[in-house]
């Protein structure tokens, strides 16, 4: 018995050795799988032993950008800075848009074939060019997108853009979109009743408020504390566990109407944009009328000057204008700077409807020693050739093309070219007794003497003009097509061009427009320009940059010094002198060539 006893005494702590063995085993086991996965979920969950760095978990609805910028930085001893950032831009243009426009492929080193847009417009309204900048966040990249789609639109929006009116009325509707949204969802959930209660109630007080006030003025004193209350109400609706899916529907639902609804209103603003710069003023619209009313009211004749309108030892002027204060500033600037007014005679060459207002205008109103002679081009006894039925001014383009360099403004992404219109070829028709002339647009203000134009030699050439070398023949291939020309030769500008008629006729410069112009009748966009470029391919003498300082009628960033200097401004571009849209800056350089006292400007309010 003593040995049995013994020998079950000796068993029994052997079995339990095994038995804490096992579980010794087990808890390794255990830990052992523990161990890495509270290493993984620690970082998450804000768990982390001493020593680590914890990284901050994004909340679902928080910006994945900024948990980057963060990461990046915790990191940033161990790598370089132009990594870092590279590595950052990457990463946000990766969470910020899923397909990539031809802008983020230039940042992100994509070459873009260069491509040219042209947009003609009629009557001095106008196309563009893009060009050259480098877009630095994400609201350049949207500047410069409207910038090309919408045109200089976008650049006078900046430029008289206004301060928010009834923001705290905007304010509440946004508030109430986003309980809106959330109601569906928390009505559902039976323990949030109170909160529930409290969200419709806010809602419809909002609502109520709404109804009754469209201004900021309109609210009632207590607002303030309705609006805090719907925010701390919404606040607690956000924190409650909910199903995501219907109020991101809802959110969606309104993001997409309120997208819709601004995209709208941008086109409709640009719309209305691009009808004033096209549309006479009322102001000018009446001055017109007033002065063709007059003209047959008094019976003014014309003073007999034949002899200096078809001398040609006299200095000419030809203005094609249907403005009658625009054409009026070219010559009364051009004479005020002219050290001598006897031999100068200006030709306004105008159109049925304001050839009366521009007949009694020019009676009424004398420019020192200069004479005036307005002829109507839409009558053909003025020059015995019926070839117009109407009359076509200057036409300007505005051509855009994507670049890769890295100019910082958004203006010097745009050159508006403009070039002679169908009526400008007329000239040798007109003027058969003439053998030099001088154009001007009636969109240019004179500054200096311009007798010097007069015994230039242009070398047999048959117009100087501006040269505007930042856009090249060979940037404009796909408007040129299959004729030849010299790729890396630059184009040029109209608003102050001397004309050697006695060679235009040698060569026959019309008929070889007029022929260009036959071949590209399918081609409607461009024909203008691409007529006129290979017309005057190598006959143009390139002018002086000093005589003329262009840009003023889009340009925000030109230089005053610059503009004081130059003998003549050039308001190319949309923002006409005369339009409430132009440039405020450049406008007093233009409206002191006006006469305040005129009884006319000031019965149609021209002179405000």
């Amino acid at each position: 018995m003593k040995g049995g006893s013994g020998g079950g005494g000796g068993v029994a702590p052997a079995k339990r050795r095994w038995r804490g063995l096992a579980i010794a085993v087990l808890f390794l086991v255990i830990l052992s799988m523990l161990v890495p996965l509270g290493f993984l979920l620690g970082p998450h969950s804000g768990f982390h032993s001493a020593g680590h760095m914890p990284l901050q978990r994004p909340s679902p609805s928080g910006d994945r950008s900024s948990h980057i910028d963060n990461l990046v930085r915790k990191l940033g001893p161990t790598l370089p800075k132009d990594v870092l950032k590279g590595f950052v831009n990457e990463a946000k243009n990766e969470t910020g848009s899923i397909n990539a426009t031809p802008k983020t492929q230039q940042k992100k080193g994509i070459p873009i074939p260069p491509q040219v847009v042209m947009q003609p417009f009629t009557s001095k309204n106008i196309s563009r060019i893009n060009g050259k900048a480098k877009m630095k966040s994400d609201v350049d990249e949207s500047e410069g997108f409207c910038d090309l789609k919408y045109g200089s639109y976008c650049i006078w929006r900046e430029e008289n853009r206004e301060e928010m009116h009834d923001s705290m009325v905007k304010k509440l509707k946004d508030q109430l979109f986003v309980a809106r949204a959330y109601f569906p969802s928390i009505v559902k959930i039976p323990a949030q009743s109170k909160l529930s209660g409290e969200l419709k109630q806010n809602i419809q007080e909002v609502e109520c408020v709404l109804s009754e006030s469209t201004t900021d003025a309109d609210l009632p004193p207590e607002i303030q504390k309705k609006s805090r209350r719907m925010e701390a109400v919404i606040a607690r609706a956000k924190s409650v566990s909910l199903d995501c899916n219907n109020i991101d529907k809802k959110l969606r639902q309104i993001f997409d109407l309120t997208e819709d609804e601004a995209n709208f209103h941008m086109k409709q603003s640009a719309f209305l944009y691009q009808l004033a710069v096209q549309t006479m003023p009322k102001s000018l619209h009446c001055l017109s009328m007033r002065l063709t009313v007059e003209y047959f009211r008094d019976h003014l004749f014309d003073k007999e000057l034949s002899e200096k309108y078809s001398d040609p030892t006299l200095q000419h002027y030809v203005i094609f204008s249907n403005n009658v204060i625009a054409s009026s500033v070219v010559i009364n600037s051009t004479v005020v700077h002219a050290i001598d007014t006897v031999n100068q005679v200006f030709h306004v060459l105008t159109d049925w409807q304001n050839y009366y207002a521009m007949k009694h205008w020019f009676l009424r109103n004398t420019f020192r020693d200069a004479v005036v002679q307005v002829l109507n081009i839409e009558d053909p006894d003025s020059y015995g050739k019926a070839t117009l039925s109407h009359l076509t001014l200057p036409v300007e383009f505005r051509v855009s093309f994507p670049s890769n360099d890295s100019a910082p403004a958004i203006n010097n992404r745009t050159q508006y070219v403009s070039i002679f219109s169908h009526s400008h070829y007329l000239l040798p028709e007109i003027f058969k007794n003439l053998e030099k002339v001088v154009v001007l647009d009636d969109d240019v203000v004179v500054q200096q003497d311009l007798s010097a134009l007069w015994s230039l030699n242009m070398g047999g050439k048959v117009t100087g003009a501006i040269e505007i070398c930042s856009v090249k023949m060979d940037q404009l291939r796909s408007y040129l097509g299959d004729h030849s020309f010299q790729k890396h030769s630059c184009s040029w500008m109209s608003g102050l061009n001397v004309i050697d008629l006695a060679r235009w006729r040698d060569l026959d410069i019309s008929e070889t427009y007029w022929k260009l112009v036959k071949e590209q009748v399918s081609m409607k966009e461009g024909s203008a320009l691409l007529a006129t470029l290979l017309t005057f391919q190598d006959q143009i003498y390139a002018l002086d940059r000093v005589w003329v300082l262009s840009g003023l009628g889009h340009d925000y960033g030109l230089d005053i010094e610059g503009i004081k200097k130059a003998a003549v401004l050039h308001y190319n571009g949309n923002k006409k002198p005369w339009l409430d849209l132009g440039i405020p800056k450049y406008k007093e350089y233009w409206k002191k060539f006006l006469n305040h006292e005129d009884q006319y400007l000031s019965e149609c309010n021209v002179n405000r």
